[in-house]
């Protein structure tokens, strides 16, 4: 597994925390998704190995957790609350929306690699639905004209990489 040296020295200085290094196991499963961007099978094996567990108690936490993800995503994550107060004034048509602008359904990676669209729980903005995150930025109130705004958004940003 490829992570950075400063990733891997952050690693080692987590499990220094937990009287039990079984402890460690979110911490390390965030730390390693930051950096690689998934947690693949082989970051639960080493995880494990690390924590001195079996694989099945590191693969038990990352499918309860739903921010522990799977598989590779785009390089921009876009994250649509579906919960009752932003369903109720239009996150799905929202999702929808960014779903038309980029080319794909939720769960998967754009044609260009740019993005991916999930559906997520709650992300604590009941008030100003529909809510988005775009990575870690969070936007309020995000209708139809905001999506596609926020889309463009996206593409000039990819342009100038």
């Amino acid at each position: 597994m490829n992570l950075k040296a400063e990733t891997l020295k952050k690693i080692d200085e987590v499990i220094t925390h937990y009287p039990v290094k079984r402890s460690a196991t979110l911490p390390l499963l965030h730390l390693v998704q930051e950096d690689a961007g998934w947690i693949s099978t082989e970051a639960i094996e080493w995880i494990a190995a690390k924590l001195e567990l079996p694989p099945i108690n590191v693969y038990e936490v990352v499918t309860f957790y739903p921010m522990f993800r799977q598989k590779p995503i785009g390089r921009r994550h876009i994250k649509v609350c579906r919960t009752l107060s932003c369903a109720l004034v239009g996150g799905y048509k929202v999702c929808e929306k960014f779903e038309q602008e980029f080319g794909c359904h939720r769960g998967e990676i754009s044609a260009d690699g740019e993005v991916t669209i999930d559906f997520v729980e709650c992300l604590a903005s009941c008030g100003t639905g529909p809510v988005v995150m775009i990575d870690d930025d969070l936007h309020e109130k995000v209708d139809a004209t905001k999506a596609v705004a926020l889309s463009e958004q996206i593409r000039q940003e990819a342009k100038q990489k």
